[in-house]
């Protein structure tokens, strides 16, 4: 007796395509609507008696799949069983959220676990920035002239080694229309700027994570020449403050950015047992979920960068409040979290 006879009502298997479709294809269109209804709206919108008929007509659907593999019947028939059992096994059983509740999702796991994952890559984009700042730095004291290499004119705008005390101080603390004019100015072109670093660290780590290496050291070497020109004329905590209550979000975002370029990079550089195709496609994941992330974290500072420019202007307060939030990202990203298997 063929196996699949117990499939079929405990009858001989049905052999002819016709006379099979015939006894079953009442099932299966009911199943259909049920499906469709389903994806179109929810479970909601299925009655008592559909919901207890659902698991019973998938079950049955799927022995007649069964049934038509086993004997061959025709392709067609086959194939929309298959694509039928398949749509209903993911209505049955797969997770139904709502949009609000994956956001929801998102901002509660998917994203700080994600940037919990590529923590090694964080620290070394940290690292980098910090070596970056930190030569630029010492060279813009040691040699003045030398801050016209690492900055561009068009980001300067002014500030630069020859500029004024005054000049210098009103670029932080913008008090009359045309300062303020000034000041609105450079700080959107800081934004763009960064946006585009984070934007570009990311993109290009495919390319071995070399241009997202030298991105973020670049960035570091800005920031070290910028407080170098500041410092030099007394203003270097002034200038840090302006910068650290939107800095410390939007630099750990450019952080973020390249660790995320980072691990694409090294995952195609280095795949392990893994093609390097599934290396990279298993890393993009995460990847992707941290700039995602990285791109709410660049809104913010956004935010507060206008909050800081139009609104505080006491350099205590501007260090509270990004020190604030650096304390609040670092405890979001990095309190201890179930993975969910994401890592």
């Amino acid at each position: 007796m063929n196996a699949a006879t117990p499939f079929v009502d405990a009858q001989p298997v049905l052999v002819n395509a016709s006379r099979f479709r015939a006894a079953h294809e009442d099932e299966w269109r009911r199943l259909d609507r049920l499906i469709t209804r389903m994806e179109k709206r929810s479970i909601g919108a299925l009655s008592d008696d559909d919901l207890l008929a659902l698991p019973l007509l998938y079950r049955t659907t799927l022995s007649s799949l069964s049934v038509a593999r086993q004997t061959s019947l025709d392709r067609a028939l086959v194939g929309y069983l298959e694509q039928l059992c398949t749509r209903a096994y993911f209505q049955i059983y797969g997770v139904q959220n709502s949009a609000l509740r994956q956001i929801g999702g998102f901002f509660a796991r998917g994203w700080p676990v994600a940037v919990q994952s590529l923590w090694k890559e964080t620290l070394v984009a940290f690292l980098l920035t910090f070596a970056g700042a930190l030569a630029a730095y010492l060279m813009v004291r040691h040699d003045p002239s030398s801050y016209y290499t690492l900055i561009p004119g068009s980001m300067s705008q002014g500030r630069d080694p020859s500029a004024s005390v005054e000049a210098l101080r009103a670029t932080m603390h913008g008090h009359g229309k045309g300062e303020e004019d000034g000041l609105a100015v450079f700080a959107a072109f800081l934004f763009t700027h960064n946006a585009q670093i984070a934007i570009f660290a990311f993109a290009l780590g495919f390319a071995f994570a070399v241009p997202t290496v030298l991105l973020i050291l670049y960035n570091g070497l800005m920031m070290g020449a910028m407080i170098a020109v500041f410092d030099a004329k007394g203003l270097g905590g002034e200038f840090i403050g302006w910068l650290t209550i939107h800095g410390t979000t939007e630099i750990f975002s450019i952080i973020l950015s390249g660790a995320a370029g980072m691990r694409i990079g090294t995952a195609i550089a280095f795949p392990g047992r893994e093609t390097r195709g599934d290396s990279a496609t298993r890393a993009g994941r995460q990847a992707a979920t941290v700039m995602a992330g990285a791109v709410v974290m660049l809104m913010v500072a956004g935010m507060l960068e206008g909050i800081g420019r139009q609104v505080v202007d006491d350099t205590a307060t501007r260090y509270a409040i990004g020190l604030t939030m650096l304390a609040g990202w670092l405890v979001y990203f990095y309190l201890p979290r179930k993975s969910d298997g994401l890592v």
